[in-house]
This record gives structure tokens, sequence and C-alpha cells, in this order.
């Protein structure tokens, strides 16, 4: 039975009588426990359509211009009234949104923004409602999940924020669910679980599912159908297997061709770096690096515990050489990453070669990190001001040299981040990042937000920009086909630890520890479709230990040259 019918869908964004139609003629079906897979660039119009579809868009500046929307064939959501529309947001559409940090409400405890649902929905009160939370939120895959209630959303990384905005969205148990990229900023294996969950619900409740993403993977293992929007337009749609086998549009193939196909070590980087016998030829060297944050206390008491982000972590970095850090969210990647800068204070441990502007980092979001006041020779500025030093001659001749090789034209000094794209903001930020001549960059998850045309183009710059500058990399990031395809080494980050370390191709072909393991197992490709993922009881491992804890010893056992891994306890 036809869930969702979306017939000629027009919408527009500008002043009435003057808008500029993005949305040309879109037709969509969407059948009780079917999944669509929406898929397309930055820009494509995929979010635009799903925000229409449950009259969204109206609350961001646009408006529908033409065709329908029916749910149940009777209900067209095009024209009802708003009184009508609250009703059918949530109990009926459900929402995963792909920005979590702009969807909750900053100043409310976690705990009271999920607790509303189960009180409003499903007529819970009391200590029902915290009951029915911590369980939604270990759903979710969620450590610690009763302590999480009593957090507010800054205190948490964003890869917990989108599993929160999950768990939320599952609770109202609606009809249909659009999610809106909901795993982008998520490790493999809590993908899986989102999945799973995703899974579950259609099973249970014959949920219809739009599923909007950039990843090719993903809609492998999880579609149906596949729509592919490009310009406003959707250019091709159909069955599975007819849109990644058989592509007709050149748009499709384009797509195709451009995602990381992840072969378990097949397609590492071939190049290779030498390890030095001196200390003193590495770029970074991190020994023993704890960071640990204090909980419960206050002013004037002691703190009752403490989290252990992360837990004697040592490894060197060489110049000309990438060492990706992968691991599940909230297993210490980026606390890591900012530790070795000091943006977080270190509880213990030595990081040499950081000293001065050696290190510099590249952040996730581009738009977080440009000030959107400041003109490209400003933001250019900031790291050499930083320095000490005056923006002269040489300096200007630095940032046109960076510009050119970011491929970015000379008149950018002269624009403002909103006149660019995505992947060129991206390009900003790593110029930027080398004005001060550093021997090291820090990029946390620097191309996860970037759709896979513009993913591809960014990594293939910072390969070249490795061989042009010598720079060392450290790559953080979860996305296992992204650091196959960058690292000459991997190092396996688990509930705050190391577990395994080696040469990428061994890592990743062979791996040892059954984390690691897991970890490669969930990778999504495209030769695995339609994949039946399963649910991991398993409790998620909490990193809150009690005063005066010490972390056991790791034993360490040889695989290979250039490849170790944890055994025994210490795992």
């Amino acid at each position: 039975m036809t869930l969702l019918s979306v017939r000629d869908l027009r919408v527009g964004f500008g002043k009435p009588g003057h808008e500029t139609e993005v949305v040309h003629g879109v037709d969509l079906d969407v059948a009780a426990g079917e999944t669509l897979a929406i898929v397309g660039e930055s820009g494509s119009g995929k979010s635009v359509t799903a925000m229409s579809i449950n009259r969204l868009v109206d609350y961001g500046g646009g408006r529908i211009l033409g065709g329908a929307i029916l749910l149940d064939g009777t209900i067209d959501i095009a024209t009802a009234p708003e009184a009508a529309l609250t009703g059918l947001r949530g109990r009926e559409i459900g929402m995963i949104f792909q920005e979590p940090m702009t969807s909750l409400n900053p100043v409310l405890k976690v705990g009271t923004q999920i607790g509303e649902i189960f009180a409003k929905r499903h007529g819970l009160s009391g200590r029902a409602v915290r009951t029915a939370a911590i369980e939604a939120l270990e759903r979710v895959r969620i450590p610690d999940a009763a302590r999480r209630l009593d957090q507010a959303p800054h205190q948490m990384s964003g890869g917990m924020l989108q599993r929160i905005m999950i768990a939320m969205a599952l609770a109202g148990k609606p009809r249909l669910m659009i999610a809106d990229e909901p795993t982008t900023a998520l490790d493999v294996t809590t993908q899986a679980q989102i999945l799973a969950l995703l899974a579950e619900m259609q099973d249970e409740t014959g949920m219809g599912l739009i599923f909007i993403t950039h990843d090719i993977g993903v809609v492998a293992g999880i579609a149906d159908r596949v729509a592919v929007m490009q310009k406003g337009h959707i250019v091709e749609s159909g069955p599975l297997d007819d849109i990644i086998d058989r592509p007709q549009h050149p748009y499709t193939r384009h797509l195709l061709e451009a995602v990381p196909h992840f072969r378990w070590g097949s397609a590492a980087r071939q190049d290779t770096v030498r390890r030095p016998e001196t200390r003193s030829a590495q770029a970074l060297s991190v020994e023993d690096l704890s960071v640990r944050f204090p909980v419960g206390g206050g002013f004037l008491r002691q703190a009752q515990g403490y989290v252990h982000a992360v837990d004697d972590i040592s490894f060197d970095l060489l110049p000309g050489e990438t060492l990706g850090i992968v691991g599940e969210s909230g297993s210490g990647k980026s606390t890591t990453a900012r530790a070795i800068l000091d943006l977080v204070q270190p509880t213990g441990g030595r990081v040499s070669g950081a000293d001065g502007h050696a290190v510099q980092m590249v952040f996730q979001n581009p738009n977080a990190s440009l000030n959107p006041r400041m003109d490209v020779r400003t933001l250019l500025s900031e790291p050499i001001i930083a320095a000490g030093r005056r923006v002269d001659a040489s300096a200007l001749d630095r940032m046109r040299m960076l510009l050119h090789k970011v491929d970015l034209p000379e008149d950018s000094l002269t624009r403002y981040p909103h006149e660019f794209s995505g992947g060129q903001r991206q390009r900003i930020c790593i110029a930027r990042a080398l004005m001060p001549e550093p021997k090291t960059l820090v990029l946390d998850e620097a191309v996860s937000a970037l759709d896979v045309s513009v993913q591809a183009r960014v990594l293939d710059l910072l390969v070249d920009l490795q061989r042009d500058f010598d720079l060392a990399y450290l790559f953080v990031s979860h996305d296992m086909a992204v650091v196959e395809r960058i690292a000459h080494r991997i190092a396996v980050i688990y509930a705050g630890r190391i577990v395994e370390m080696g040469d990428a191709r061994s890592v990743l072909s062979d791996p040892q520890h059954p984390y690691t393991q897991k970890l490669i197992s969930a990778v999504p490709t495209i030769e695995r479709r339609r994949v039946e993922f399963a649910l991991d009881t398993e409790e998620v491992p909490s990193t809150l230990r009690p005063l005066g804890w010490q972390a056991p010893p790791q034993h360490w056992q040889d695989h290979g040259p250039d490849h170790r891994f944890v055994t025994g306890s210490g795992a």
C-alpha cells in the first residue's frame, strides 16, 4: 500500500511572488515498510524535498509552489492547515535531522527533551518517563545512559548527539520516517546499530523510510529503491540493483565512480614512509597521553569519579606520513587530537614536536571554523598574526601560493565564506592551517561532511600537499574507506586506549583484535546488498571510573614487522 505519494512537487525561496524555484517537479512514492534512498550532491535538493514533505520548509524561508504530497492517498500535506500538520509531525511523520546541535535545545538537559516525547505521545509520567528515556538511549548504544540524561547537549560529542536525535525520532513511533543524513557523523559499528534499529521498526510497525545520504555503501545495504537528484530534479530512479549495476544517467555514473570503495586492504596507499632510527627525525611523538574529566563534585567538593577519555596513548608520526586514527564515537579519537594541540588539557603524558605552530588543526565543519564576517585574506592572516608576525608582502605571496595549491582562484582573497561551496570552504581551512608552515596537520573528521565527489578531490589534494611540503598527517576519521585511501599506518582506539596499530594494509586486510575485526565487518560497501543488520546487545563499555582507578597494563603482541595488537585483560 502506498503510504506517501509526491506528485510534481515544486519548492521555492524568496519573497512571495518572486520565489526562486529550487525543486522542480519531483515525483516520489513510498510504500509501507519500504525504504527509498535519495542520493545526490550538496545543493541537489534532497534536504529541501525532505523538509517539504512535512512542511518544515515553511519555517526556513521556503514555500511549496505547486504539486501534491498525499499521505494515505487522502491528506494533502502541501495544502493542509497548520493545525492539521501539528498532529502529523512526529506522530505520523518523524524526522531525523542532519545537524543535531541546531535541533536540540542547548539550555535543556537531554533527559528533559527526550522525556517530553514519552510524556506527550505515550502518556507516561514520573519515573516511567526516565526509565523509558534510559531504554531509548541504550537502544542507540549510548554508554552511561542514565548519566547522559542529566547532561546538556554541549557536553557530548557530535556522534552521541546524533544518536540522541535518532532515539527521539524513534520514540514517537511514526508511520513514515524521513532520515536526512542520519549516520554521517557516526562510526561504522554505531551506524550498523542505527540501521538495525530502523529495520526493526519497519518490521514491527510497517514504517516507511525515506533515507537521504551521499553514502552509496549504506544505500546498497538498506534501500529497496533509489532516487538520484541533481539541481532540483530527479534524474534517475528505480530498484536498487538497476541504479547501482546499470546506471543510465551520466550523473549517476559520476556519483558511483566517486565512491571510495573499501576492499579490506586492497586499495591502501602504495607509497611507504621509512621508519627513522632516531626519535629526532619524527614530526610528532606522543607518550602515555591521558585525559580525564571529573564527574560529580562541584564547588569546594571533590569529584566522585573521572571519565578516562584517553588512557596512556603513545605513537609517533614521521614527516610525509599519515597515521589514521579510527574508532567508535566517544572512543577518544577527537579528545586525543585536541589534547595534542592543548585544546583539551592533558592529565598526563608528553607530546613532543607540537611546540609553537608546528602542529595545526583542520576541523570537521568548515562553516563553524570560518568567521562569516571575515574575507579570505583576513582569515588566512589570523595564524600569522597569532604567531606574532606581520602580514607583509611575503605573507601575501604565501597566501596566493597556497590558494593555488588548494585549487582556488587568487581573487578568493577578497571574497567571504558564504561565496564558496562546502568543499571550497574546507580548502580554505586547509590553506589557513598551512600558513604558519607547520610540520604536522591534525585532521579531525575533515572530509566527513563532504559529498563523495568533493571528498575524493579533497583527499587527492591532501595527498598532493603532503608530497609537496613533506607534511605529517594525524587523520582522525570514522570512515574506514577514507582511512584506507589516505593512511600509511592505522591506530585503532577502543574505550580511550589503542588496541591495534600498524601498517594500514596489514591492519585492514588481517585485523587481529576483536574490536578491529568488528569495525571492518561493519563497513558498508556497494558489493553488500540488502544487509540484514542485527542489533548488538553487548553492553557499551563505560569510561567512567571511580577515584583512584588505574588502567590495567596492556600486553602487546607483534603480528608482522609493523603490526601489533593488544591481548588479554588490557584490551
